[in-house]
């Protein structure tokens, strides 16, 4: 029935005569889901979730390709430069999508002008994690007094120059004063593998990607940046109850294709995604490991997407956070 139902709001969309009626049909070949970061972050959670789903319901393959490199500018510059047809779809995060329009004057793509907005798909709090073996520190001050310390050796992994992760532990450095050093990876799993390693003492992390060791005690959780508690992690304070006011990060990831998607295209495509999320199946997943669900409109996104992109400018500017 969820199939049929789909199909049936796909095929809605009025089809038009001619050369206009093939170029608006979709999909008419396996569709492709690029992800700017390696297997097993936050993006590519997303994008194989959407993938998986829609494959059932739209007649095509789907299927997730990662393209990592430049903190996603590599994998923006191969989906910018690709057929506006739907065939090519694009999950990327607040970094790719907002931070590094602000970070970096010289990128390689317009967040906004090279790209459709499909939908905002997820949000998730950050969440400060260490290495249960490396730090012994339990509580916020704790950390931040181990972090003077040591004098400025301790290290911190994020997932690539420009992440919603690397600009909350530069706010972080700058609101308590601590010195720590930048190890960026390609990619939320590469930070939290050398994290779990001890190769790195600490980060801030997308909590759907640190879920998981956290729970199973590989690493420790000390605050999340979110306005209130998760019920993933519900013994973890938030960042005011931990004793940093008005520290509330929240990273997202949204779904784009090449700029110029036809609008018949656009809404079949909008309709597959977010059938794709909020399936129920797709929710439960999402939840059970940090994500909440969002599935906007692709007005609403573009809206929303422009908003970030000056907040982080300003936050930016303030911090004198320079791209490195």
């Amino acid at each position: 029935m969820y199939r049929r139902t789909l199909l049936g709001a796909l095929a809605a969309t009025p089809l038009l005569p001619g050369a206009a009626r093939a170029q608006d049909a979709w999909p008419t070949r396996p569709v492709t889901v690029m992800v700017p970061f390696v297997a097993g972050g936050p993006s590519d959670i997303i994008a194989r979730t959407i993938a998986n789903r829609m494959s059932q319901v739209v007649g095509q393959p789907v299927v997730a390709e990662n393209r990592a490199g430049a903190n996603g500018e590599v994998a923006a510059r191969l989906v910018m430069r690709a057929p506006a047809d739907g065939h090519m779809l694009f999950v990327g995060s607040i970094g790719v999508f907002a931070i590094n329009a602000a970070l970096r004057p010289t990128l390689g793509y317009d967040p906004v002008r090279d790209f459709t907005p499909i939908t905002m798909a997820v949000t998730t709090p950050n969440v400060l994690v260490v290495n249960a073996e490396k730090v012994p520190a339990r509580t916020l001050p704790e950390v931040i007094a181990w972090l003077k310390a040591n004098g400025g050796r301790a290290s911190y992994s994020t997932s690539g120059v420009g992440s919603s992760d690397h600009l909350t532990m530069e706010l972080f450095k700058q609101r308590t004063g601590t010195e720590v050093t930048h190890v960026p990876y390609q990619g939320g799993a590469a930070a939290a593998t050398d994290l779990i390693a001890g190769n790195v003492q600490l980060s801030f992390q997308n909590l759907g990607t640190v879920a998981a060791h956290i729970q199973g005690g590989r690493l420790r959780a000390i605050m999340l940046t979110s306005a209130t508690r998760s019920p993933v992690l519900p013994d973890v304070p938030t960042a005011a109850e931990a004793g940093l006011a008005d520290f509330v990060v929240t990273s997202w990831q949204a779904v784009m294709a090449p700029a110029g998607l036809p609008q018949p295209v656009l809404a079949k495509v909008h309709e597959a995604t977010v059938a794709a999320l909020r399936h129920p199946e797709s929710v439960q997943r999402l939840n059970a490991i940090g994500f909440d669900v969002v599935a906007n409109s692709p007005d609403d996104y573009r809206t929303f997407q422009q908003a970030e992109i000056a907040r982080w400018r300003e936050v930016v500017r303030a911090a004198n956070i320079r791209a490195e």
